[in-house]
């Protein structure tokens, strides 16, 4: 059964939807600028034996074959989400379900897209008797807070992992149709109350305040996305009133 579907760079002699290379578990293809290659990429900037991917199970591994250059694999869904593969390292697990390999060449980026659709995940209950574990971040999706960190979040939720974010005033703007009464002063209030509510900095109630946090919203949707706090779902609160 095919695990793992690799889809290579676009060619000049390519015409409509691209080719697609599906892998079983444990085989595996090469890429490069050689011929020799399962995946052929003809461009200068490309080392002749470039790299490997093989499959292995519901993930794969990428071996960085170049002795110079540093590949990334992003996570298109994971808001820059990334992982970097070495010159010459091998057998680097990808976890991710849908990937971008991306190689620098010769001022070109070219990407390779890579799927792993058969991720599976637990499902039901089953859990041990006893307390349950109490939540790492305690957030109500239907609070105005919410609503702000949601929109702090959008622009890189949107697909543009190095989007500038929103300033205080586009934020406002952007919560008016779902809170109408939105205002600078309320829009702060509440990102300085997400600050201590997730424990980024401490509450007013601590002797010591601790040093200014700076670069509070960056903190914010830096946490947020790295633990899926807020994901592209979430964005449909902005078309809904928040409380």
């Amino acid at each position: 059964m095919y695990s793992i579907i690799v889809v290579p760079p676009p060619t000049t002699e390519d015409t409509g939807r691209p080719a697609q290379i599906r892998l079983a578990p444990g085989e595996r293809i090469t890429f490069g600028r050689s011929a020799g290659n399962d995946v052929e990429i003809p461009h200068e900037g490309v080392s002749r034996r470039a790299g490997e991917i093989r499959a292995q199970g519901a993930y794969w591994i990428l071996s960085n074959l170049c002795a110079h250059q540093t590949y990334v694999v992003e996570n298109p869904e994971g808001a820059g989400e990334h992982v970097k593969v070495g010159p010459g390292r091998l057998e680097a697990p990808v976890p991710f379900e849908f990937s971008r390999i991306v190689l620098p060449a010769a001022g070109d980026l070219l990407a390779i897209q890579v799927w792993a659709p058969r991720h599976d995940y637990l499902r039901g209950g089953g859990g041990l008797d006893g307390e349950t574990t109490a939540p790492a971040f305690s957030l109500d999706r239907g609070k105005r807070y919410f609503a702000v960190l949601a929109a702090l979040c959008e622009p890189r939720l949107r697909g543009a992992p190095h989007a500038p974010l929103p300033t205080v005033d586009q934020v406002v703007e952007r919560l008016a149709p779902v809170w109408p009464a939105a205002s600078r002063a309320s829009v702060q209030w509440n990102i300085d109350y997400l600050a201590v509510k997730l424990r980024l900095k401490p509450g007013p109630e601590a002797a010591d305040s601790g040093p200014r946090l700076n670069g509070k919203k960056e903190s914010l949707v830096s946490l947020a996305l790295r633990f899926d706090l807020v994901r592209e779902d979430d964005l449909a609160l902005l078309r809904e009133p928040a409380r």
